[in-house]
């Protein structure tokens, strides 16, 4: 039990890095009350325009259809952040459940910290802290410095240890409270109801996840904590797009919600490159290669674990992030470059 604990420990001082927590479920945010909002707020602490979110039972959108010869895959669009008031449940992803033979996960990847876990426990403490105890105020340029300011006071109050944390980790802190302002979620709701339909008509399930072991995990925090990141573009860029993103997040979370097809096809789910380009120049990323690259070989191990389920079963169910059914380098492009018919819901 003890053992079991300081891994989950480790794993997520690696895992709220930004370009892990695509495939990975963000560990809790810290114990620290945000000031009551109605509406979010943007760098100027003005709050955002109204905008209405749904709320109550709502389908998502229809299922994708991929198909060869006889084969059938039916790929149903996620997405999250979702309406805090919503519930989801759509008949017709039941259905393609129901009908076929085979569950294949989401494209992921994990990282893991095996038996050395133990070695890294007792340098846990400060993992987010800036090198030689720099502040915000060191790091930033003023502008963005004087552009922080209303939005700490606002999403963050009192909190005066949010300073000397690595502007990386604050992005992430301020995304995640601006989110629960502005009446979103990020819970994984769908992905649990999924697996209670899978299991209830008993599909066999397949696990594409690309797992990567952290190599002497003690010498990588101890190495860490100790190194510079290249994060304050991530932070930078996070403020400048906070209102905008928000505004954006809520279009999005509608649509899908009410299964509008064309409104999300429009809609723009561009990659936050700046907080993923922070933690490759991270001295993790530094001492494994094979990180640099995690993102490909997940995407790479599903398409090919799609293809033998497509090969095997007369029917497939799967779930992926909208954004890579609309993306036109995804998954599921790939899969129609590769000779797959591919069509949208009806």
């Amino acid at each position: 039990m003890l053992l079991k604990r300081v891994v989950t420990a480790v794993s997520l001082c690696f895992l709220s890095l930004p370009i892990l927590a695509q495939t990975a479920a963000e560990p809790a945010a810290p114990a620290v009350a945000a000031p009551a909002a109605t509406e979010p707020a943007t760098e100027s602490g003005e709050p955002l325009p109204q905008q209405v979110l749904v709320s109550g039972s709502r389908p998502g959108p229809g299922v994708w259809k991929v198909s060869k010869d006889d084969h059938v895959m039916w790929v149903f669009g996620t997405y999250s952040p979702l309406p805090a008031g919503m519930e989801w449940h759509s008949r017709g992803v039941e259905k393609a459940i129901a009908q076929s033979q085979e569950y294949l996960k989401p494209p992921g990847s994990s990282i893991s910290v095996g038996w050395g876990a133990v070695t890294a426990l007792p340098f846990l403490i400060g993992v987010k802290k800036n090198p030689d105890g720099a502040e915000l105020k060191d790091l930033l340029p003023p502008e963005v410095y004087a552009r922080w300011r209303p939005l700490k006071e606002v999403y963050f109050g009192n909190d005066g240890g949010i300073e000397r944390e690595r502007p990386s980790f604050v992005a992430a802190e301020l995304s995640n409270r601006a989110l629960k302002q502005a009446g979103l979620t990020s819970s994984n709701q769908i992905g649990n109801t999924i697996d209670k339909l899978v299991g209830k008509h008993k599909l066999k399930v397949t696990d594409a996840t690309v797992r990567v072991e952290v190599k002497e995990p003690g010498k990588a925090v101890r190495d860490f904590k100790k190194s510079a990141m290249d994060d304050v573009p991530c932070l930078a860029k996070t403020i400048d797009r906070l209102d905008r993103d928000l505004v954006a997040m809520r279009a999005r979370a509608n649509a899908w919600a009410v299964g509008e097809y064309e409104d999300i096809r429009k809609l723009d789910y561009s990659e936050r490159t700046a907080c993923q380009q922070a933690v490759l120049s991270s001295s993790l990323a530094k001492n494994q290669p094979e990180l640099q690259t995690l993102n490909e070989r997940s995407l790479a191990a599903w398409v090919a674990a799609a293809e033998k389920a497509l090969a095997t079963n007369a029917s497939t169910f799967t779930a992926v992030h909208i954004k890579e059914i609309l993306d036109p380098k995804g998954v599921i492009a790939t899969l129609q470059a590769k000779g797959y018919t591919v069509e949208p819901p009806k």
